[in-house]
């Protein structure tokens, strides 16, 4: 019982790095072309914003519902599969958002309970819209546009990419782990895997940053990076 619970938070565990990994990276969206695609990524980023402040300050759920729908319209004219689109809108901020409007729900202000949901799931399905049809290097350049800090976008756009890196990191460390010890390991064992890996990982990262960092210096890096393209 214990191997085969070991294997399932295992796998659980691998599934969700695929899902994580899936739903950041699916740029392939951003050069399709579809509506929001055409737009130029300042302006579509000002009307998203002003969808999203929007959605925040509506108090009726009808028309926070019609939003909603809007918002489903601009995906599908944007070429992005609903399906896809419904998943990564639905599965963490909407569902943590439920969760913290149950006691509205028990003391029978159903009302609100409900306009916060929809409120969150509005807003982010907007945010999440944004980002698909957008290419992450170009979002983060509409940001700098916008006067956020350069230090800022800078870390964000570092962070992005090191999600990535590290969320192969941990797939490809658990395959290896499971090509040389098999599919059933003891769980005191496995802890131990774990505990050591993680402390891999975060040396591991210590050292990358220190090593990029270093790589910026020799290359001229001021505090401002340049780029190909205003």
């Amino acid at each position: 019982m214990k191997f085969k619970s070991h294997n399932y938070i295992q796998r659980s565990l691998l599934g969700m790095v695929s899902f994580f990994k899936e739903a950041i990276f699916a740029e392939e969206f951003a050069f399709k072309p579809g509506l929001l695609q055409k737009i130029e990524p300042r302006i579509k980023a000002a009307l998203i914003l002003s969808l999203i402040l929007a959605s925040i300050f509506i108090k009726t759920t009808p028309l926070l519902l019609v939003l909603y729908l809007f918002c489903l319209l601009l995906a599908a004219l944007s070429r992005i599969s609903l399906i896809f689109f419904l998943k990564r809108t639905w599965v963490f901020m909407p569902i943590f958002a439920l969760i913290i409007a149950l006691p509205l729900f028990f003391t029978g202000r159903i009302q609100e309970g409900v306009l916060f949901v929809v409120r969150v799931l509005t807003s982010l399905s907007f945010a999440v819209l944004l980002g698909l049809t957008t290419p992450h290097t170009l979002l983060l350049k509409t940001m700098r546009s916008f006067g956020i800090p350069q230090m800022f976008v800078m870390t964000l756009g570092m962070c992005y990419r090191y999600i990535f890196l590290f969320a192969e990191i941990i797939e490809n460390t658990y395959l290896a782990i499971k090509s040389r010890v098999g599919g059933a390991i003891h769980y005191k064992h496995g802890q131990h895997i774990a505990t050591w890996k993680i402390a891999s990982l975060w040396q591991k990262s210590l050292q990358l940053n220190k090593d990029i960092y270093d790589a910026m210096l020799s290359r001229g890096y001021t505090g401002e990076p340049k780029v190909l393209d205003e």
